[in-house]
């Protein structure tokens, strides 16, 4: 996770194949205030991989999941959604190189996700405006200074 002063936490879920993507994202999470994790940028060469993941899994408030075509054949996109699937925390869904029609039909993607309200990739400024506001509302639950 990023080291900065913000309650609420956002785990980056994508294929390596999208890092450029999930990078831009990234941006965008901390220009509406909260950290985030993404794996190419916070595990170093020497961590253990699969540690640094269940940590930030435990301590991310929700999940900002690029799918993509790539992204769907990925066994690390389905173990991390799930966790956070059991943990009942947010998933948002963004749909890239993915149609609405493909995402609803396609088999491989869990009934649960299916059931969110998803965001197109050309939409994706509605779920930032969406997220700054979740984190204004937890940083005044926590007594914190808004800036």
């Amino acid at each position: 996770m990023r080291k900065r002063n913000t309650t609420y936490k956002v785990f980056i879920s994508h294929a390596s194949d999208d890092t450029w993507v999930a990078k831009q994202m990234a941006t965008h999470l901390e220009q509406c205030g909260a950290s985030y994790f993404l794996d190419v940028a916070d595990i170093q060469h020497g961590d253990e991989f699969e540690e640094q993941i269940r940590q930030a899994l435990r301590t991310a408030d929700e999940m900002l999941l690029l799918l993509t075509p790539w992204a769907i054949t990925r066994s690390y996109i389905w173990m991390e959604t799930g966790v956070f699937w059991e943990r009942q925390k947010r998933v948002v869904v963004v749909l890239y190189g993915v149609t609405s029609k493909d995402f609803l039909k396609d088999p491989r993607i869990p009934h649960f996700l299916k059931k969110k309200d998803f965001v197109l990739i050309n939409e994706i400024d509605t779920y930032f405006a969406q997220l700054e506001a979740r984190v204004k509302a937890k940083r005044g639950k926590n007594g914190r200074k808004k800036t």
